[in-house]
């Protein structure tokens, strides 16, 4: 007898592996200095961006441009909760998700009727009219952008504990409550991804990835997963997008919707790292973070060896750093190719 699963050693150990990073993560505030905290919080929420970008274009073959929408969407709703309705900052982040979710609606209705690469320049599109339309939003500081109000950020849920706990003053208990949420937001983003693609709207968003029309013929509605897709995907952005900006507790539609930071960036990271594949995105973050760090200072060439680099990547190694590592070892840490393993029947002949 045979049964189909994806389990494997690598897998397992992976599971492992991951458990303990997490809670040493959760208890890395006791040791790190700030400095630490802020550079792992950048690292985690774009890592958490790459890994829904890579949903969408590397799993779904929806190539979107414009994902600074739902990041910027996102980070003003939650200052329209805390400034407009005096919410905690904490509880407004949820509100950020919703409302890059209810863009996402009029953006999936004109963007899925575009293929290639007019959906690709119809998804910035959309972005840069959402930035010019939040601009005129006075309330929220228009153009120049707004800040948390100080009594807001003084009495953000769990700081004062966090400042008992480690000693800390309030601007680093904030760090370090940003950091949790980024760490909880990255597990549940990348687990969530790896759910779904073991389950059977996987293997349908692979087919539809593949071959719209092939996967249409075995009764895969294409249009729904694309949907349901293209929505998880706002909305977890949404969220990252208001978790990022309640760490600078500072917005402007420049900073929210910058397509560098937001799009550009997170595209190098899952080119490099390997796009389609779950531990892609883990790689390609700690490279770029490793080449931000190094070139920051020089400017306009920091942004053309990023370029050049990403040339040189799609050229020699076209799945990524981490397919040619695992094209040579065999290794896949997050295995999600289904397999036939026989069964050994007890008694039988």
């Amino acid at each position: 007898m045979y049964r189909l699963t994806t389990r494997t050693r690598a897998g397992t150990v992976t599971a492992i592996a991951a458990l303990g990073l997490v809670i040493a993560g959760l208890a890395l505030p006791a040791f790190a200095s700030r400095g630490v905290i802020q550079d792992l919080f950048f690292i985690l929420t774009m890592l958490t961006l790459a890994q829904i970008w890579n949903l969408l274009a590397g799993y779904g073959g929806l190539v979107s441009v414009g994902q600074q929408a739902f990041v910027g969407i996102g980070a003003y709703a939650m200052f329209a909760g805390v400034i407009l309705l005096g919410w905690n900052p904490v509880w407004a982040i949820p509100l950020g998700g919703l409302a890059a979710l209810v863009l996402a609606v009029p953006t999936a209705f004109f963007a899925f009727r575009l293929q290639g690469a007019y959906f690709a320049i119809g998804t910035w599109v959309i972005a840069e009219v959402t930035r010019l339309l939040v601009a005129q939003w006075k309330t929220l500081g228009g153009g120049t952008g707004t800040s948390l109000p100080r009594e807001a950020t003084s009495n953000i849920l769990g700081t004062d504990l966090i400042r008992a706990l480690f000693s800390v003053r309030e601007a680093a208990a904030r760090d370090i409550l940003a950091y949790w949420l980024a760490l909880v937001l990255v597990v549940a983003v990348t687990g969530g991804i790896y759910w779904l693609l073991r389950s059977r709207l996987g293997l349908a968003l692979s087919a539809v990835r593949d071959n719209v029309e092939a996967a249409r013929s075995v009764g895969v509605d294409a249009g729904r997963i694309k949907w349901a897709v293209f929505l998880i995907a706002a909305a977890a952005t949404g969220l990252t997008g208001a978790l990022i900006f309640l760490q600078t507790a500072r917005i402007s539609p420049d900073a929210a919707f910058a397509v560098t930071d937001w799009t550009a960036y997170v595209i190098f990271i899952v080119v490099i790292g390997g796009i389609g594949t779950i531990e892609g995105p883990i790689l390609g973050v700690i490279v770029f973070f490793v080449l931000r760090s190094a070139l920051a200072d020089y400017g306009s060439w920091y942004l053309m060896t990023l370029g050049l680099i990403a040339i040189a990547v799609m050229l020699f190694a076209p799945k990524g750093l981490w397919g040619l590592i695992s094209a040579r070892s065999g290794l896949h840490l997050f295995p999600v190719r289904r397999k036939l393993v026989g069964l050994k029947i007890e008694g039988g002949n």
